[in-house]
């Protein structure tokens, strides 16, 4: 069963998110990202220039076909579907719903920002995978 983390309490959740898949790149981890495309493009930008001396490999997949030749390019996928990358063991979740086949993925991580709105849809998340028997797990983010 998949294991369900939320971050909370996040400041800035695009810069946190670089900081995540930096360390999972080290780890060897591969890592895909969903959440609404606008933000995935800024998360994509942010890579590039988040540590001047470090670089996240990651590759922006927008649709199912291009995950075969994704696969090959990069551990961190940037996905407007989980599904285009449900090799992957762990699954970043930035966006206000569950992401549809994240059961697929070893481990789900929502990223949550401080935000009001965002704190709401995120109850709304974890009663979502809660009630459907998964196991949440809370990390408060200290900032």
């Amino acid at each position: 069963m998949t294991e369900v983390q939320f971050h909370v309490n996040v400041d800035d959740p695009v810069f946190y998110t670089c900081r995540l898949l930096r360390k999972a790149c080290r780890l060897g981890t591969q890592v895909a990202v969903t959440g609404d495309p606008t933000l995935l493009t800024e998360l994509d930008r942010q890579l590039w220039v988040f540590e001047p001396q470090a670089f996240v490999p990651h590759v922006r997949v927008t649709a199912a076909a291009e995950a075969s030749t994704a696969q090959r390019l990069a551990p961190v996928w940037l996905v407007d579907e989980a599904v285009c990358a449900s090799h992957c063991p762990v699954l970043v979740n930035l966006g206000t719903q569950p992401p549809p086949g994240f059961e697929s993925f070893e481990r789900l991580v929502e990223v949550v920002s401080t935000h009001v709105d965002a704190l709401a849809a995120a109850r709304l998340r974890w009663k979502h995978y809660a009630s459907r028997g998964y196991t949440v797990q809370k990390h408060e983010v200290r900032t």
